[in-house]
């Protein structure tokens, strides 16, 4: 409406600096119950940086199963991740939901906007979302009032990389 006024008045698109829109990316937490080393983690991340900031925060050994589950009789230790020389994320010595909880609590510089779980080695359907990990991850986002999208699908063998990313391009 402002820019209208403005294009009236002759001035095109000259607008003051401080009447601009900022266009500030979305920060994404992503996570996954199959480890920080899971093939599909990695292809979630290379595809969703380049339209977002992405944090990753994931279980340092695979946590399939584990559901809710927290740990509480340890402290949780934390690790920075590098892949191809670059920082990747953080490995958590814990669940996916303890994942989530120090994402979003401790590690996260900026607020997170959307917390994404996957992608999933297996599918998750029927009686096993209970126990997903995938699946309870981001169930944790909700209770501080942060959406979550999964991507449980199983994602068939042999698939090129690009077709496995579909689920991606909705986001």
């Amino acid at each position: 409406m402002l820019l209208d006024r403005f294009k009236r008045k002759g001035m095109g698109n000259s607008v003051p600096f401080r009447l601009r829109k900022v266009i500030v990316p979305m920060n994404y937490l992503l996570t996954n119950d199959d480890g920080i080393h899971a093939k599909g983690l990695s292809s979630l991340y290379d595809e969703l940086t380049r339209d977002a900031d992405c944090l990753v925060v994931a279980p340092e050994i695979e946590q399939s199963a584990v559901g809710h589950a927290i740990t509480i009789s340890r402290p949780l230790m934390v690790r920075r991740i590098r892949k191809n020389g670059r920082f990747f994320g953080y490995a958590v010595a814990g669940t996916p939901a303890d994942c989530v909880k120090i994402g979003i609590n401790e590690l996260s510089e900026n607020p997170i906007d959307l917390v994404i779980s996957g992608i999933n080695l297996g599918a998750n359907v029927g009686i096993n979302v209970i126990y997903s990990g995938t699946v309870s991850a981001c169930r944790q986002s909700p209770y501080r009032s942060i959406p979550a999208a999964k991507r449980i699908f199983p994602l068939p063998p042999g698939l090129p990389e690009k077709s496995r990313l579909l689920s991606c391009k909705i986001l």
